[in-house]
């Protein structure tokens, strides 16, 4: 016990890696940016941002801090796409979701925003439901890649109505905005916190928010429940994992840190502005919580036939 003090007491001594298994400008990344200044002030070491984008929700990012040492300097700040939903769908991810990490805090929770391009004739989840089947594999459904919230969400859509809905998925939010933006897909859901400001230009039109109650900056926008499909209500959130076998005495410092850099007032602000919520939980109701959605999707994936060896 006075070793593993007296190890929690010099940590942090050099910076840390706090790795986005996505590319720049997602939501992760963003989000991860807010957070890092703050926590390199409490900890009193620099934290640094390095993207890892790439593989089933984001595994390129999970599969290098698994592999990495467990020292606490690097890290982990992800969604589900690399934890829940990925390994829910890939038989060979790489890594054991529940063995190869330690979890150190769920951070924040936001909406997801259901969209279309504005060309699109459609104003609602069931117009875009009946424009799919009439134009059978015409609507494209972008994703943040295979294995993601949103592509389960879009799998789920067409198991629930049978549709003909073609998805494809990108390497992250940024590159599928682009596309969207472009025409070059039809539909699109992401975290408020990035598709937010195209909905509001009027570059993206928002058919309904995922999430069990209407955003804040979208009031007249109605929740998926609303819209007619209530299995479909999920929202996006993001944590903090640290590689296995990593001391709890940093796990625990890492939370306090995490803690204390999402407390202020004005960072709270900017997170509310972008209709995100600061959600800070313990590290063993994250555990729970990683259990219970890996479960989740493990269900939805084998009913939906969703599958990739």
């Amino acid at each position: 016990m006075a070793a593993g003090a007296a190890v929690a007491q010099s940590y942090p001594n050099r910076p840390i890696r706090m790795i986005v298994p996505f590319p720049p400008g997602g939501p992760t990344d963003g989000m991860a940016r807010i957070v890092s200044d703050r926590l390199g002030q409490v900890l009193g070491q620099s934290v640094v941002i390095e993207n890892k984008g790439g593989g089933a929700g984001g595994s390129v990012g999970a599969k290098f801090v698994a592999s990495s040492d467990p020292d606490g300097y690097t890290i982990l700040i992800t969604p589900g796409g690399s934890l829940t939903n990925g390994p829910a769908v890939h038989r060979n991810i790489g890594y054991d979701p529940v063995k190869a990490f330690t979890p150190v805090a769920l951070l924040m929770t936001a909406p997801l925003i259901m969209t279309v391009h504005p060309s699109l004739p459609v104003t609602t989840v069931k117009e875009l439901v009946e424009h799919a089947k009439a134009n059978p594999g015409k609507v494209i459904w972008g994703s943040q890649g295979f294995g993601t919230g949103p592509h389960l969400l879009c799998e789920m859509l067409k198991f629930e109505t049978g549709a003909n809905i073609q998805h494809v998925p990108y390497r992250g939010s940024a590159p599928a905005i682009t596309a969207l933006l472009a025409g070059e897909i039809q539909t699109f859901t992401d975290p408020s916190t990035t598709i937010f400001p195209h909905v509001q230009s009027g570059k993206a039109r928002a058919l309904a928010v995922t999430t069990a109650t209407r955003a804040r900056n979208l009031p007249d926008t109605p929740t998926i429940a609303e819209a007619g499909f209530p299995n479909m209500q999920r929202y996006f959130w993001l944590g903090v994992v640290a590689p296995a076998g990593t001391p709890p005495e940093i796990i625990d410092k890492l939370n306090a840190a995490f803690r204390e850099s999402l407390a202020p007032a004005e960072t709270r602000q900017r997170l509310r502005n972008l209709d995100a919520d600061v959600a800070i939980s313990t590290p063993e109701d994250f555990r729970k919580m990683l259990a219970e959605e890996l479960a989740l999707w493990t269900r939805v994936a084998k009913a939906a036939n969703i599958q990739v060896d």
